[in-house]
């Protein structure tokens, strides 16, 4: 599948019970594996919902530390704590519903901290996306049919 400006692509292998290699199209990144908690998979790496968790506070810091950087503020120190609160939906399947980060800087406070407050949230590709919702289109393909994608 040829990809276009502003895509990438993410190849997703199943290596042993609910262990997956994650493999991330490009030769600059190592592949990770990712397993469920026990009783399920091992536990020994994260789970798709702590990687989600990871990837919102990862962003609104990277987002936060650039305002400042362009800002001409220091930043000595940030740190995120990030809670994630799973509950039961009304068929009984488990779903992410709440997210909620508390973001810690070591930066002196004034009007170059008070701005980046402001609008640093707004440029976080992933937490702003996750708050809109994400279009999620899914095709499953018997590994018998002539048109599968690829090997594995």
């Amino acid at each position: 599948m040829p990809i276009r400006e502003g895509e990438f692509a993410t190849t997703i292998v199943h290596e042993e019970r609910y262990r997956f290699r994650i493999d991330f199209g490009t030769e600059k990144l190592e592949p990770m594996f990712m397993d469920e908690p026990e009783p399920l998979g091992t536990g020994r790496y994260p789970n798709a919902g702590r990687l989600l968790a990871a990837a919102v506070g990862n962003c609104l810091c990277a987002s936060f530390l650039f305002c400042m950087e362009k800002s001409r503020a220091e930043v000595s120190g940030l740190r995120a704590d990030v809670e994630t609160t799973l509950q039961r939906n009304e068929h009984g399947r488990l779903r992410i519903t709440r997210i909620a980060v508390k973001m810690f800087a070591q930066t002196e406070n004034g009007p170059k901290l008070d701005r980046c407050r402001e609008i640093f949230e707004d440029f976080c590709i992933v937490s702003q996306s996750v708050k809109q919702g994400i279009d999620v289109d899914v095709e499953l393909f018997p590994t018998g049919a002539s048109d599968a994608p690829g090997t594995f």
